[in-house]
């Protein structure tokens, strides 16, 4: 099996997806395909010993649309040698003539000749897709123009099939571009990263195209550049804008043993960093191919167009065909039947309805993207919206996920500096994490560590160290239990902290007790605020789950002003409390760091996971992913999924009503052919543009 990655020029309209998708589907070796509307991509997996690549691409240029292997970034085309530009302008231009001259009198072949060429020039891109569309049994927008074009030759009005041509085709550069406008915000991601690099190889500097670097090379990156491959910084120091990837709006500092992200921006010192991954691999990469997925997860919107358009065009055939031909049966006058006939065939050709609901929910997507939010589809964008509760786990959710020191409490006249100086000098030999954290406290507070002679690790309990002739304990109050130093009062202390969710470490040597130092995983600055956020936004209900015990559990839910918590759960209890409470509210979400909450948040109508500055495993896990672990994002994924569902109901609203318009016009020949094809062009403008508000 192989799999190819094909890019598809003319690919613009959930038309050409239907139409693509049948003629995929009629090959054999053919085993799997993914068509991307967004960037114009498919990935066909086939069976090389029945068909091969170059048969592939023959048969899809076979419909009209144009395929080539996919080889990263192109350069890009002007606009003015783009075919469909050209032709659209000597369509204009013969059509322009052509109304001079019978302005000025001439009549006769001249004009037929200039009216005959704009036709040609014109409709032979829609012709060649129409006439393809037929052969794969598919009716669209141009087969409805073409069959209007080829029904106004026939009646003697070149006039109309000219003007006919040249505002379908003026129609569909303006669609084209509008789409591409929605593809921006995906291109601009796709462009974010270097296509070179210089690497550092047998003590020499080269440049190298990204694809050619592997795994452990060393690249440079100077001050100002963008570094182009995913890795850790094994010498100097920067501040980096992370940006692009995470949406963090102050840039983040960079030493040695620091992870950085191709696409993010190195600002001021040169950077040296060991690659970590290929640059398929990136989390950029992951990004763009998450995105570019996005559109394949359709909303009951996107359905609903599609389902619409598979019973619409052959509805307005039919249509068109009883009023051409039934009246003229039964009262004569076939011109005029047969006039009125093809207005209803062409007024009724919108692109608009199909468009409009694509358009909305990629621009959507791509604005998510720039701002650190990873929507994987439609579907999950549409659900954002609806949700009436939203369940958070709390390690490194609503908290941190981090220990800090929360109290410092000296006993006998010391200070809490001394505590601190003395409590981390001999943490500094401990290989515990909340040894770290005291060690980290005091490097932060610049307190000078002291000399240790001796240090022995106890398990289970604390540690002992030697410090000049002193020899000091700190650990559990099972430490000092041995020791008549703990009095009621210390003990009453100790109770009322652990009552706060907090870890208590004791100091002191055999004869007394120095002090007490307090550790716990502090919430997040912005949690308190999100979760009213939240509220204010329609949300009925947030709820806490978590592993941790009841105290904790109640200390971090009333400190985040968290309506409920269930406290001392497993994974697989999760998962039984998010199916509960999915009876209970319909719609939930669970936020969680993607790894041991990827069951809950499988359960849940959408999975949010906490990006972690694009860990692998919350990209794979969540359908909405926050990169850089900003609970901010959380209320505004919620406010774009309901201004995305609002644009779609506008544009569905609107597209209706201007084919409910225009089709009884026509019908009782109240419109004519030209007026007709232009509002209707207009109005499928107007709907697509009102989708691309939201790249904004």
């Amino acid at each position: 099996m192989d799999t190819h990655n094909l890019i598809i020029e003319g690919m613009d309209c959930q038309d050409e997806v239907n139409m693509l998708e049948r003629k995929l589907k009629s090959l054999s070796g053919i085993k799997d395909f993914n068509i991307y509307l967004a960037t114009q991509r498919v990935t066909v997996v086939s069976d090389s010993s029945i068909i091969s690549i170059r048969q592939i691409i023959k048969n899809i240029n076979e419909t009209g649309l144009k395929a080539s292997v996919f080889k990263g970034r192109g350069s890009r085309t002007n606009w003015w040698k783009e075919r469909r530009i050209i032709a659209l302008s000597i369509c204009g231009l013969f059509t322009l003539i052509a109304f001079f001259l019978e302005k000025a009198g001439i009549k006769g072949t001249m004009p037929v000749v200039f009216h005959s060429v704009a036709i040609v020039v014109g409709g032979y891109y829609p012709a060649k897709m129409a006439y393809n569309a037929i052969k794969t049994f598919t009716f669209n927008i141009r087969t409805l123009m073409v069959t209007g074009a080829i029904g106004a030759i026939t009646l003697g009005l070149w006039e109309e099939a000219a003007m006919l041509v040249f505002i379908y085709l003026l129609g569909d550069v303006l669609e084209i571009y509008t789409v591409n406008k929605s593809r921006g915000a995906i291109k601009m991601l796709m462009d974010l990263a270097p296509k070179e690099a210089l690497v550092k190889k047998n003590a020499k500097e080269v440049i190298l195209p990204v694809e050619e670097i592997t795994v452990s090379d060393t690249i440079i990156i100077r001050p100002g550049e963008k570094i182009p491959l995913d890795g850790k910084v094994i010498a100097g120091y920067s501040h980096v804008d992370q940006a692009p990837i995470t949406g963090e709006s102050m840039p983040v500092e960079k030493g040695p043993g620091e992870e950085v992200f191709a696409g993010t921006l190195n600002q001021r010192g040169m950077l040296e960093v060991k690659v970590t991954k290929l640059s398929k691999d990136t989390t950029l990469a992951r990004i763009i191919h998450s995105v570019e997925e996005a559109q394949a997860r359709k909303s009951s919107y996107q359905r609903f167009s599609e389902r619409f358009g598979e019973y619409y065009t052959p509805a307005i055939f039919a249509l068109a065909f009883v009023v051409a031909i039934v009246p003229a049966l039964l009262w004569g006058g076939f011109s005029y039947w047969f006039y009125r006939g093809l207005v209803v065939l062409v007024v009724s050709c919108s692109c608009g309805i199909a468009l409009s609901v694509p358009v909305a929910v990629v621009a959507a997507i791509g604005n998510a993207a720039r701002h650190g939010l990873l929507i994987k589809g439609g579907s999950y964008l549409e659900i954002a919206g609806k949700l009436q509760t939203i369940a958070f786990d709390k390690t490194g959710t609503i908290t941190i996920g981090k220990p800090t020191v929360t109290d410092i409490i000296p006993l006998r006249n010391h200070t809490e500096e001394k505590i601190l100086q003395l409590a981390a000098s001999i943490e500094s030999y401990s290989e515990h994490l909340l040894g770290e954290t005291v060690v980290n406290n005091a490097k932060e507070k610049e307190l000078m560590l002291q000399r240790v002679e001796s240090f022995e690790s106890l398990t289970g309990l604390g540690v002992k160290a030697k410090i000049g002739t002193c020899e000091y304990f700190i650990g559990n109050e099972c430490l000092f239990s041995p020791f008549p130093i703990l009095t009621e009062d210390i003990r009453g202390q100790i109770s009322e902290l652990e009552q706060q969710g907090k870890t208590v470490l004791l100091l002191g040597s055999r004869q007394e007790l120095l002090g007490i130092i307090a550790v716990a995983d502090t919430i997040r600055r912005d949690a308190k605020q999100v979760v009213n956020i939240l509220k204010d936004k329609g949300i009925k209900s947030v709820i806490m789950l978590t592993g941790d015990n009841e105290a904790t559990a109640k200390t971090i839910a009333k400190e985040a002003d968290i309506d409920e918590y269930f406290a001392r759960l497993l994974p697989e209890k999760k998962v039984e409390t998010v199916k509960k409470l999915k009876e209970k509210y319909q719609y939930i979400a669970m936020v969680g760091d993607g790894i041991n909450d990827a069951p809950a948040m499988a359960e849940s109508d959408v999975g949010i996971a906490m990006g972690a500055a694009g860990a692998d495993i919350a990209i794979e896990t969540g359908d909405i992913v926050l990169m850089s672990d900003d609970l901010t994002k959380i209320p505004y994924a919620i406010e774009l999924s309901k201004r995305t569902v609002k644009n779609i109901r506008q544009n569905i609203i609107v597209s209706l009503l201007i084919i409910a318009f225009l089709v009884p016009v026509a019908v009782y020949g109240w419109i004519n052919l030209v007026p007709g094809i232009l509002i209707n062009e207009i109005g499928g403008l107007i709907v697509i543009s009102n989708g691309l508000r939201l790249l904004k």
